[in-house]
């Protein structure tokens, strides 16, 4: 496992890959309908609230990060202080996946947020995909409640400075 990652704000120009990365079968399991999530994260290119990355480490590129206001949408995570992150990411390499990297790049990444004045990071894993809730557990996120949220039953989690 590589020990340094790096968040590089994503561009139109990483579309053709974040298609492909949204088409594998472990993302789209969790994530849904290709097309419809590509649309939504093409969408959010220009969109203020919303900041959006590609993950890299040492071998390349190979996951995507997103980082939200979370007034800015009805995501249904209850009234949060005052300059919460929501995140949402996935690895989409297939080699990348069950090497430790999900928890040690959302630690880094979250690290990062809070050293700069954001007061907590929220996430809304499907409470069926234990692999995320662990990856999140391990990044330091503690589990709170079930919620409803647009897209289905969530689990919410948080992380505070």
């Amino acid at each position: 496992m590589a020990g340094v990652y790096h968040f590089r704000p994503m561009t139109s120009a990483d579309l053709p890959q974040l298609e492909r990365w949204l088409a594998l079968p472990h993302v789209r399991e969790w994530w849904g309908d290709p097309a419809e999530q590509f649309a939504l994260v093409s969408g959010d290119l220009d969109e203020p609230a919303m900041d959006q990355f590609i993950v890299s480490a040492d071998d390349g590129e190979f996951g995507y990060i997103q980082c939200y206001d979370v007034t800015a949408w009805e995501s249904g995570f209850g009234r949060q202080p005052d300059g919460t992150r929501g995140i949402d990411l996935f690895i989409g390499e297939p080699g990348m996946i069950a090497c430790g990297h999900g928890s040690a790049l959302i630690r880094a990444f979250v690290d990062e947020r809070l050293a700069r004045e954001t007061p907590r990071v929220v996430t809304d894993p499907s409470p069926a995909n234990a692999r995320a809730v662990r990856a999140y557990e391990k990044a330091g996120f503690r589990k709170t409640t079930l919620i409803n949220t647009p897209d289905g039953p969530a689990l919410l989690m948080i992380r505070d400075r």
